[in-house]
């Protein structure tokens, strides 16, 4: 693992926090942030490692508090891919999701993975939100929560003194933030992320921006949209929030969704029994998933998997299918040849941008929307999701949110979003998608009423575009390239059929780009 502080002291001195040629620039007098000092970024980076080769990097100082723009200032990083055409076409913000997800390996991933034309005519801009990654301060608290050194209790309690510990070790979370983070934690929601990229706009100096952002990064650009909507020249939003739902009532219909999309991973296992020999239906590889649970709470994998592990693993087959084949390899070794080194090898403990995520993730969402101050709600609403089926990931996901149940910051009341004078937006969504379930882009289609909906008809992949879909990737590269969009229909405006899951003998899974490989309490809105 990582470490935290080493990292976190290494990562200011790199950026230039304090003083050297990326010291963060101030406000000046009329509280509009002068533009960004790019310098070619450190190889190796002190957080994003090799990922920045070719890239430039840039800090910018913004306010705390927006309404107080000449007050204390925090640090915002940037990245940038300059554009090569002689048609400039602006700048794209960019941001993968979260909330609390880095971003400033961005820029190239999609200078390589769009049409060089459309790729060449725009400066992409990738950027760390306020507490995340590079920019400063960045947030970690209790370390503890997600990592405690053994394998941590099991999501789903035995007793009501096993869901009143892990109601105590969310509520300690909650507190180390509040202790550590006092004065920014009222400044994290996304209204004020909003305000942030209008100052990343102004500092960039352009009249206008384009936008690619996927899953929270929806949310994030329909909210800058509906504050900002004569600053909108494109914005593609990809795997899309359901603006009604913030954030509690999403983090419910996720456990629903969810176990419809692992029903489906065990149902491709049981079809392929002459390989992985974990059942013949998909109900007998839920057994064996079951009986792996029960061994591991018995004899933690390596030490350190658990039953908890073991669920947090799985729930990336849930983002996405890239990992089917391998981790049902790992699930057969521990079930049929009850050989848990697969298991205990492709497991890894959370680094430091895995706690940075969550902190932030937390930081944002209990400050956005309200959320249940009383225990017996969320005592009530997630017994009776598992007690009627709902297993999988319900009380993981009650575990992961529940911090903010004792959140110092009271959440609310959450950003307004319509965009009835903002430009035609281009909306991204799988039919199938567990983190945002579909339903969330048929109601940001209506509150746009301008946008297009691309629907990937049987989809179930977090993260759509620029990610090997030729159909969809050419609509969005059209829209991109030159303003062009699908004609409006009743319903999605558009459709691309999804591709089939991979083989068993698919020896490489391949990379998302949106949802990295996570190992660890890889749940959230991306």
């Amino acid at each position: 693992m990582r470490n935290v502080v080493a990292g976190a002291a290494a990562a200011a001195v790199a950026l230039g926090t304090l003083t050297g040629p990326l010291a963060p620039r101030v406000a000046d007098a009329a509280g509009l942030p002068h533009r960004i000092d790019w310098k070619p970024c450190p190889d190796p980076d002190p957080v994003e490692k090799g990922r920045l080769k070719g890239l430039e990097c840039g800090t910018l100082a913004v306010p705390l508090d927006h309404d107080r723009p000449q007050g204390e200032t925090i640090t915002l990083a940037l990245s940038r891919a300059r554009h090569t055409a002689k048609k400039f076409q602006g700048v794209v913000l960019l941001n993968r999701g979260g909330p609390g997800a880095h971003g400033r390996d961005m820029p190239g991933t999609f200078v390589e993975g769009l049409p060089k034309k459309v790729a060449a005519a725009y400066d992409w801009i990738g950027l760390d939100p306020r507490g995340v990654g590079a920019s400063q301060p960045a947030m970690v608290c209790d370390e503890s929560y997600q990592n405690p050194g053994r394998p941590r209790p099991d999501t789903v309690p035995a007793s009501p003194a096993a869901e009143r510990a892990w109601q105590a070790r969310a509520r300690a979370y909650a507190d180390d933030c509040a202790a550590k983070y006092g004065s920014l934690l009222p400044h994290m929601g996304s209204a004020t992320w909003a305000r942030d990229l209008e100052a990343v706009r102004i500092a960039l100096g352009q009249r206008k921006i384009n936008f690619f952002g996927y899953s929270y990064g929806t949310y994030l650009g329909a909210v800058y949209a509906t504050m900002y909507p004569g600053r909108v020249r494109r914005m593609v939003l990809d795997s899309v929030v359901r603006p009604s739902g913030v954030w509690y009532q999403n983090n419910l219909d996720q456990n629903v969704a969810f176990e419809k999309r692992i029903r489906a991973y065990f149902a491709w296992i049981a079809e392929h029994h002459a390989t992985y020999k974990l059942g013949r239906s998909g109900k007998a590889v839920a057994a064996a998933y079951a009986k792996a649970r029960s061994r591991l709470k018995a004899k933690p994998a390596g030490g350190r998997v658990g039953p908890a592990e073991l669920d947090d693993l799985f729930l990336s087959d849930g983002y996405a299918d890239y990992g089917w084949p391998a981790h049902a390899r790992l699930l057969s070794a521990l079930v049929v040849k009850r050989d848990p080194k697969p298991l205990a090898k492709a497991w890894h403990a959370p680094e430091w941008l895995d706690q940075n995520n969550y902190a932030v993730y937390n930081a944002v969402q209990c400050r956005d929307a309200a959320w249940p101050r009383a225990w017996s709600r969320w005592h009530r609403d997630n017994w009776r999701l598992y007690r009627a089926g709902y297993r999988f990931e319900t009380w993981g996901n009650a575990w992961y949110n529940a911090p903010c149940a004792y959140w110092a910051q009271r959440g609310g009341p959450p950003p307004r979003v319509h965009g009835g004078k903002v430009p035609p937006l281009l909306l991204v969504q799988g039919t199938e998608d567990a983190a945002t379930p579909y339903r969330g882009a048929v109601e940001m289609h209506r509150r746009f009423p301008g946008s297009r909906l691309l629907v990937q008809l049987g989809g179930g992949n977090h993260g759509v575009a620029v990610n090997g879909d030729r159909c969809v990737d050419k609509i969005v590269a059209a829209y991109l390239g030159a303003g062009s969009l699908p004609a409006r229909k009743s319903g999605p405006d558009a459709t691309c059929r999804a591709a089939s899951p991979p083989r068993p003998a698919a020896a490489k899974e391949r990379r998302a780009l949106v949802r990295e490989p996570v190992d660890t309490f890889p749940r959230g809105t991306s």
